[in-house]
């Protein structure tokens, strides 16, 4: 277990699904998530240690070591709501939780029903390092961080949302009902903390109908000093490149293929693989290491409804045009780059991707 996996959900689960979990329920549920590998087909039992999960919260008193059980006891009681047109689905985030006593080990499992949100994910969806979410105080700051990071690169620079729906996205429909104490308690709480802790950060505007504020301008910004701790190491790519010059004797062209599947994030084949590189090293107009135009295109993707990932990928590989005044832009897109996600576990690879740092 380790604080930089990733989590990732569909864009649709996390604006159309509305929960009340506690702190400690929604860190338990996102570590799980985390342990969701891209190439599996299905929920797996996912087995680890309770003093792990203990020390990622920041737990260190031993009297909280039997706190797990009691979470999970209460979460499998908890259902959360996904309403679809004019169905309303119910859904148990967990279909077990089981203890092997004396082992200091637990194996939780999805429920089967999560599988469309979580698995086998090619488009339309937000992924981010667990350590975004970790050491927020407040429970709905994980719940704000998600909705503002899947809405990130909006076109018109900011998301509005109705207050309405934002305390139902919240279930706090019924929590702080005078204006002025959600926004102090919730809004603003979440703002410090997100700025403080997480790699985005945001401004909001009210907007009123009359004298009454009904709905919520978020504008989200990239937080620059935690950016850098959730992002692939451009200066570890290029050593991979000065490997190949100096034709240091290891294989660099396998380990090339790993860091270009991790980057894409898809189950491509090394042959597929070997196509980026090869494209990528014959585009003229990119005078950079040829794994940072592949990974700017695989970040670009994830914005992107994509139906033939490898066909669009090698056209915008090809057609990426040189950087003018300062932006990157692609043929078709102006875009700005999202901080990549690589989730890799070999030691090899989390070296070359500069996670060791």
């Amino acid at each position: 277990m380790d604080n930089n996996y990733i989590v990732k959900k569909s864009n649709y689960f996390i604006m159309n699904s509305s929960y009340d979990l506690s702190l400690e329920e929604q860190k338990l549920i996102l570590t799980l998530a985390s342990m969701v590998q891209p190439c599996d087909e299905d929920f797996k039992p996912y087995k680890f240690k309770i003093a792990d999960f203990m020390k990622l919260l920041g737990v260190d008193t031993k009297t909280k070591y039997t706190e797990v059980p009691k979470i999970t006891k209460e979460l499998m009681k908890k259902v959360f709501e996904i309403e679809v047109d004019d169905t309303l689905t119910q859904i148990a985030w967990l279909s077990s939780a089981t203890y092997k006593k004396g082992s200091g080990m637990v194996e939780l499992e999805f429920s089967p029903k999560l599988k469309p949100y979580m698995l086998k994910l090619n488009s339309m969806f937000t992924q981010y390092k667990l350590n975004n979410i970790l050491s927020m105080k407040s429970k709905y700051s994980p719940r704000i961080y998600e909705i503002l990071k899947c809405n990130e690169f909006k076109k018109q620079g900011y998301i509005e949302i109705k207050i309405s729906d934002l305390r139902k996205l919240l279930k706090a429909e019924d929590i702080y009902t005078r204006y002025n104490d959600f926004k102090r308690k919730i809004i603003e709480q979440s703002q410090k903390e997100l700025k403080k802790i997480s790699d985005i950060s945001f401004d909001f505007e009210e907007i009123k109908t009359g004298r009454k504020v009904t709905s919520l301008r978020f504008y989200i910004h990239s937080n620059k000093s935690k950016e850098a701790n959730n992002s692939i190491s451009i200066d570890a790519i290029d050593e991979v490149s000065a490997a190949i010059d100096e034709d240091i004797e290891i294989d660099i062209i396998s380990e090339i293929k790993k860091i270009i599947k991790g980057i894409c994030n898809k189950n491509i084949k090394d042959k597929t693989a070997n196509e980026f590189y090869q494209i990528a090293l014959e585009n003229k107009n990119f005078n950079k290491n040829p794994l940072v135009l592949i990974k700017e295109i695989a970040d670009y993707s994830n914005t992107q409804d994509v139906k033939n990932f490898n066909g669009w990928f090698k056209t915008m590989l090809k057609d990426y045009e040189k950087p003018t005044k300062g932006h990157k832009q692609l043929k078709f897109n102006n875009f700005e780059g999202r901080g990549s996600e690589y989730y890799g576990n070999p030691d090899l690879e989390r070296k070359l991707l500069g996670w060791d740092n």
